[in-house]
């Protein structure tokens, strides 16, 4: 019966109320940015919770029975305020776990660099200036406004989790996960944390790439020495390293670490990255010649990078000629979406001992790891996502994969193999999450919300 029931709403009527339901949006979202929900200025404080009991009343208006729960760490401390709640029509039928995440990033003005008051919602031309406008208010907003529009005529079972510290790391989530493991089993979860190709084109994220990191130590003496009397007898610590370092990089500027692997993009590469656009999004200086090889959505999707995040040597106010003895630097590995990360660390760890330069000493030790993950591109609902999206853009979404990492998806995959995972979300190319003058496309947020109405109407008929 309860297919049958959401089958009644047509395209034309979810696209219809998504565009009645725009005012309601945009209010949740004047409100929500006002809230000033900034986790890093402690996530278990007060305001935190304020916020978290802001979006579960906005839930309980569409029918979601919801509460703010506080979570713990591995070590029992305080964690953040979590929002969970659930709609459930029928035990028999499927259930959608619906995430996104009510914290924000700070938004300092020190510069002047925001237009607009960062914590006022600001409408310019088509777009909601304001921090959390899209990351992720409008991921809320999203879901808001599907179950808004379905209303009674939901088919399948939701459960609801707004993290309250994605943007400071999420320690407590799986802590939380393992506590209250009944609000997190579903069979599908869509993760409305992502973004799209433009605003005007939508997009599946495909990919996420893992990440691992590792301490490396170069030694090459017991203590420093004047590099009047022995340089050009022995290369200083900070040179070993620099040495070491560009050993991982064949002539292309291809990554070369043995066991570090690559693979293809996931579902198929269908429109490359623009190179000219990349260089300006990224600030490239024009003479920077861009390394690897193969697609530039390859080489920022799937294949891994390593980036020297962070160096102990002297600092050049009060350097003075000595020899380095000794330097430690780290090396953050970002690994294809498929490969073991723990694989991929100690790969790496053991390249860096194998490839000391001169017979310097070398040690490495792990820092974390944290697995990619991968869209199932042939599963029935990616489909039913991949038609949800064409029918409320008026054209075919292109996926696209990620380069960053959210360690939880795979996490909870782990935990929950029957998940069908779709990782979604309200942000472009123009919505400078994490930066000034963050924004959200308001022609971009309709669709999403009708997209995400038809694929909750067409779950209900998942085999």
């Amino acid at each position: 019966m309860n297919k049958e029931v959401a089958m009644a709403l047509s395209n034309e009527t979810i696209l219809q109320q998504a565009e009645a339901y725009m005012d309601t949006a945009i209010d949740f979202l004047n409100r929500k940015i006002a809230m000033k929900a900034v986790s890093a200025d402690g996530i278990a404080a007060e305001h935190m919770k304020k916020d978290a009991e802001f979006v579960a009343k906005e839930l309980a208006r569409v029918g979601v029975d919801s509460k703010v729960v506080q979570s713990r760490n591995e070590d029992g401390s305080a964690g953040a305020w979590e929002v969970i709640g659930q709609k459930i029509v029928d035990p028999k039928a499927k259930t959608v776990l619906l995430y996104a995440h009510h914290d924000v990033m700070p938004a300092p003005n020190d510069d002047g660099a925001w237009e607009t008051d960062p914590f006022v919602g600001t409408i310019k031309g088509d777009r909601l200036y304001g921090r959390g406008a899209s990351d992720d208010g409008s991921g809320i907003a999203i879901h808001l406004g599907a179950l808004a529009i379905l209303g009674d005529k939901l088919g399948v079972n939701v459960k609801f989790f707004i993290e309250g510290e994605e943007e400071v790391g999420s320690e407590s989530f799986i802590p939380f996960v393992k506590e209250h493991p009944e609000f997190f089993n579903a069979d599908v979860m869509i993760v409305a944390d992502s973004g799209n190709w433009t605003a005007e084109i939508p997009s599946l994220t495909t990919s996420l790439r893992g990440n691992t990191t590792i301490d490396v130590t170069v030694r090459v003496m017991e203590s420093p020495r004047h590099s009047g009397a022995y340089g050009g007898a022995v290369l200083d610590a900070n040179t070993m390293a620099a040495l070491l370092i560009s050993s991982m990089y064949n002539e292309d500027g291809e990554l070369a670490v043995d066991g570090v692997k690559s693979q293809e993009v996931v579902g198929g590469l269908q429109q490359d990255l623009d190179e000219e656009q990349l260089r300006r999004d990224g600030s490239i200086l024009s003479s920077v010649k861009l390394p690897g090889t193969g697609s530039l959505a390859s080489r920022l999707w799937v294949k891994p990078s390593v980036t020297v995040i962070g160096f102990d040597a002297q600092p050049v106010e009060g350097s003075f000629n000595v020899i380095a003895p000794s330097c430690t630097f780290r090396l953050s590995l970002r690994t294809a979406p498929s490969q073991d990360p723990a694989e991929a660390q100690k790969a790496l760890g053991e390249f860096m001992v194998a490839h000391a330069p001169f017979g310097c000493e070398v040690t490495w030790k792990p820092i974390d790891a944290g697995r990619g993950w991968a869209m199932d591109a042939h599963s029935e609902v990616t489909q039913i996502a991949e038609k949800s999206l064409e029918d409320a853009f008026g054209c075919a979404p292109i996926n696209q994969g990620q380069g960053g990492s959210i360690p939880f998806i795979p996490d909870l995959c782990a935990m929950y193999p029957q998940y069908h995972v779709l990782v979604t979300g309200p942000e472009d190319p123009k919505a400078n999450c994490h930066s000034p003058n963050e924004s959200q496309s308001l022609p971009s947020l309709r669709k999403l919300i009708a997209a995400e109405a038809m694929m909750l109407r067409d779950f209900a008929n998942i085999k």
